[in-house]
């Protein structure tokens, strides 16, 4: 019997986060997300995620499912979830457009998953890797953090083995963000790789203002992250050309379009790939083809290990310490400042029991009070912590 996907159900979760996260332009104190799950004709189950960093609440779960069920399902009901991977649909007209709500990289991961579960293999094997491990670096999200609380998460995270650590800066004061930088430096010390995302704070003139600044300061950032609008091509090459001393890393909010726009304007020493693992796999590749070191962003769960895993060049996978591995039956695990894949079929990122019947949350409307389960930022022993 052929394998082909045959059901599908969507969980809405919603809880508030340990702490505020967030940048120069944004903060965000609660966690909100969907989880797709597809099963297929063996009874396997591939999990997606989707709607994870909504600033806002996510539709009821009867909404979500009536999108899935009317835009999507008709189109993939009685299909091989191998087939979906690399399924190209050209844009056109009204009719073929991006999915709301995450929705596509959802479904992108959960067919993956079903596709590597039906080969035995782990994800990063079917995705061309050959070693489960990929350098991670401590990221805060730490813009609306006191003082204090910079200083504790960033050397908890020291104490727990991570050697590159990545800092929110983007204040209006410059000296703000060099005060924050200092904080972090005297905490990690004086060789870790120290980067810092600007999350579009600056017009390029300002950055190149701020990047100096900083190295006058004596402050050495091996990245700065989105330094100028995502599409200003030609001030992220002017930024690059006036910082040899700090590598630039952009690419995280484009499309693959945009992606080779903006390597093929000479304005990023360093693409993020960001994205599902079709799309980044797609741009890997194309930073392979320019000679560009990659990095992959936050991915719920981190659940993008397994593309990182999977890439030349030893990329870099970031982890920020959010309070949402209690979701998974078993989280990512971390050893000596590396991210693990997980070993099993599929990508092994599987929605616990418990989590779904604490946290599920049909309805738009009140939410508990309660924080769930700490991060492994507090809680070090929890199983899949960073083992020292």
């Amino acid at each position: 019997m052929p394998n082909t996907l045959t059901g599908f159900t969507i969980t809405r979760l919603e809880f508030p986060r340990e702490r505020p996260i967030g940048d120069s332009q944004i903060r965000v104190d609660m966690m909100r997300l969907a989880v797709l799950e597809l099963t297929d004709t063996h009874g396997r189950v591939g999990t997606g995620f989707m709607g994870a960093s909504q600033l806002y609440p996510l539709p009821a779960e009867a909404e979500l499912t009536r999108v899935f069920a009317t835009e999507v399902w008709p189109g993939l009901r009685g299909q091989a979830p191998a087939a979906l991977t690399h399924r190209i649909s050209r844009p056109r007209g009204g009719n073929i457009r991006a999915l709301p709500y995450s929705l596509d990289d959802a479904l992108d991961q959960a067919a993956w998953d079903l596709t590597a579960q039906a080969l035995g293999l782990p994800l990063y094997r079917l995705l061309g890797g050959d070693q489960p491990r990929v350098r991670a670096y401590a990221s805060g999200l730490d813009f609306h953090l006191s003082d204090a609380e910079l200083i504790w998460l960033f050397g908890r995270a020291a104490a727990l083995g991570f050697e590159a650590f990545k800092v929110k800066v983007g204040h209006p004061d410059l000296e703000w963000d060099i005060h924050r930088l200092r904080l972090v430096r005297g905490v990690v010390g004086d060789h870790a790789p120290l980067m810092a995302d600007a999350n579009e704070a600056w017009p390029p003139g300002e950055a190149i203002r701020r990047l100096h600044a900083y190295h006058r300061a004596g402050i050495e950032l091996l990245w700065i992250e989105d330094p100028c609008l995502r599409l200003d091509f030609a001030g992220l090459r002017e930024v690059r050309a006036a910082v040899p001393f700090t590598l630039v890393n952009s690419g995280e909010y484009l499309g693959l379009g945009d992606k080779r726009r903006l390597i093929e304007a000479h304005a990023v020493d360093m693409l993020n790939i960001h994205g599902s693992y079709t799309g980044g796999l797609r741009a890997a590749w194309l930073a392979h083809d320019y000679g560009l070191q990659v990095s992959l962003g936050n991915t719920f769960l981190e659940i993008g290990v397994h593309l990182a895993a999977a890439l030349p060049g030893n990329p870099w996978l970031e982890y920020s310490f959010q309070n949402y591995d209690h979701l998974a039956e078993t989280p990512v695990q971390f050893a000596g400042g590396y991210a693990l894949a997980p070993e099993t079929p599929g990508h092994g990122i599987r929605l616990a029991d418990a989590a779904r019947q604490r946290w599920r949350q049909p309805e738009i409307g009140d939410v508990s009070g309660e924080t769930p389960p700490l991060s492994r930022l507090t809680q070090p022993d929890q199983p899949g912590a960073l083992e020292e």
